[in-house]
């Protein structure tokens, strides 16, 4: 996928309703009050290919993304989701849709779109070259 395409594909996820329930959607998650899709995920390089040049590339879309973000809707915040790991590791149960980027992230650039959030998720990770590259769009306040 190029950025181009991840950027229309945020657009989309910015003006569709949100569902009343948890529901599959595209390569993502939909549920009341968010959005999530993968745009880049640990396999989608080919067979054969080396696994440090599809992280390579994943960084690379994701420094890409941020860039025309930022251009778009100015600096991001950037939010640490440190406290967040630490409640979820004693047990706090964290809303949906930021579960899956606190317990895989250390922080998230946000950005406020009207009345939205938008995250830019990158897993890294620490034991391997796997690489994943996603969007949250939600009106759900992050934790």
């Amino acid at each position: 996928m190029t950025t181009a395409h991840h950027l229309r594909l945020i657009d989309g996820m910015r003006t569709r309703d949100f569902p009343r329930e948890r529901v599959p959607s595209g390569s993502g998650i939909s549920g009341p009050g968010y959005h999530t899709t993968l745009l880049r995920g640990e396999y989608d390089y080919g067979d054969g290919a080396d696994p440090l040049e599809h992280r390579a590339q994943c960084m690379a879309e994701h420094d890409a993304l941020l860039a025309l973000l930022t251009l778009r809707w100015g600096e991001p915040q950037t939010v640490s989701l440190w406290s967040a790991q630490e409640r979820m590791t004693a047990g706090e149960v964290i809303a949906e849709p930021w579960a899956d980027p606190v317990a895989s992230c250390e922080h998230l650039p946000l950005w406020r779109a009207d009345d939205r959030w938008i995250a830019v998720v990158l897993h890294l990770e620490d034991d391997g070259p796997g690489c994943e590259l996603g969007v949250l769009v939600t009106v759900v306040d992050p934790p």
